[in-house]
């Protein structure tokens, strides 16, 4: 093996322990370690998208709400039907 070689492989060794290759391949061979964080990510992400739509909702209906009081003369009847059906469904 010459010097050039040798120098490749210690500049390939460095760059496989600076990407945590062993670490990675540790996580990635513990299947209920694994499955245990994509679960837990799912459910957080998950939850995450419910309370945003739920927020996003709720403004929608306060802004429809005050376009219905200021009583646009187009827009008025139609959101007064929309906040009353939302208001049946809660």
């Amino acid at each position: 093996m010459t010097g050039r070689d040798r120098a490749r492989i210690d500049r390939l060794i460095d760059t496989l322990e600076r990407m945590r290759l062993d670490e990675y391949l540790e996580y990635a061979g513990n299947r209920r370690r694994l499955i245990m964080n994509s679960l837990i990510g799912g459910a957080c992400r998950g939850l995450g998208f419910t309370l945003g739509v739920s927020v996003l909702s709720a403004l929608l209906a306060q802004v429809l709400r005050a376009l219905v009081v200021e009583n646009i003369p187009l827009l008025g009847g139609f959101l007064a039907q929309v906040i009353r059906a939302i208001e049946a469904r809660m």
